[in-house]
């Protein structure tokens, strides 16, 4: 018979022989994991504090300690700190380099506007540390409907430029309209309005950074940000509902590279227009 124990009756370990080792597992962002009590499955947003945040696919957030109980594949694994990363040239999330040591300037007088709260969320979490370092200020007009009414409030200048990021300017759109309206105006020479060709600023998050095929298409008739939920099968009766959506899309996004060529060099067009010398 196997002597289970060995012949030292004070060795250690005798617990652990034979017994399947767990192996670990860095919690890097986006490794989706599922938690072994309860089923819940959802990807690696952050690690703070010994705890792993997870999201999962409607954009519900919940914290685990690090450490066993978790399956990937169904296999268990142990997730640990990720380590740290070796420094180099850091880079923004719009892909410059980072600026050591760079405290926000003081805002510029120039602005750049955008059509909604979910346009100006997007810039900030793209560019928004190279609009600090540059001192530029980004704010939304709720529709491009009431730029000329801000435009004869707060008229620009050569020394205060504005530029407008329009959603669906696109030949014979309403936006488009306006804008080439606003553009022959009295304010078109301190002003630059650009665009992308997408109905809404959702879309201009990459497919691929979704894990989807592609963007739904939504019947006429209905309201935009309400079909593309229903297709999702996330919930969508409230603002409230509407806007957990747009968050959890947002945390897709982590760098330039997860969001459509048609938006990035607009955006890039705007800050050098906000931002080139005055004189």
């Amino acid at each position: 018979m196997d002597d289970m124990y060995g012949s030292d009756v004070l060795a250690t370990g005798w617990r652990d022989r034979g017994a399947k080792k767990v192996p670990q597992v860095a919690a890097e962002a986006d490794l989706v994991v599922e938690v072994a009590d309860d089923g819940f499955c959802g990807a690696v947003t952050r690690v703070q504090g010994g705890n792993v945040e997870l999201e999962d696919r409607v954009g519900r957030r919940r914290l685990f300690p690090l450490g066993g109980g978790f399956l990937i594949h169904g296999a268990p694994v142990r997730l640990v700190v990720p380590a740290a990363k070796g420094q180099g040239p850091r880079r923004t999330a719009s892909g410059s380099f980072v600026v050591a040591d760079q405290r926000a300037r003081v805002a510029l007088p120039s602005r750049i506007l955008v059509e909604g709260r979910h346009d100006a969320e997007l810039v900030e979490k793209v560019w928004g540390a190279d609009l600090r370092v540059e001192g530029v200020v980004v704010e939304f007009l709720q529709g491009v409907d009431l730029l000329d009414d801000l435009l004869t409030a707060e008229p620009p200048s050569a020394t205060r430029r504005y530029g407008v990021l329009v959603d669906h300017l696109v030949p014979g759109s309403k936006e488009t309209r306006i804008a080439q309206a606003i553009a022959r105006g009295p304010h078109g020479r301190h002003l630059r309005i650009v665009g992308h060709p997408f109905i809404d600023v959702w879309q201009c998050v990459t497919p691929r950074a979704l894990g989807i095929a592609k963007w739904p298409e939504i019947p006429r008739g209905i309201e935009w940000k309400v079909g593309i939920c229903r297709a999702f099968g996330w919930p969508h009766e409230t603002q409230a509902d509407i806007a957990r959506a747009w968050q959890h899309i947002l945390s897709k996004v982590t760098t330039y590279r997860d969001l459509e060529p048609a938006l990035l060099g607009r955006v890039e067009e705007l800050i050098d227009f906000v931002t080139a010398p005055t004189g």
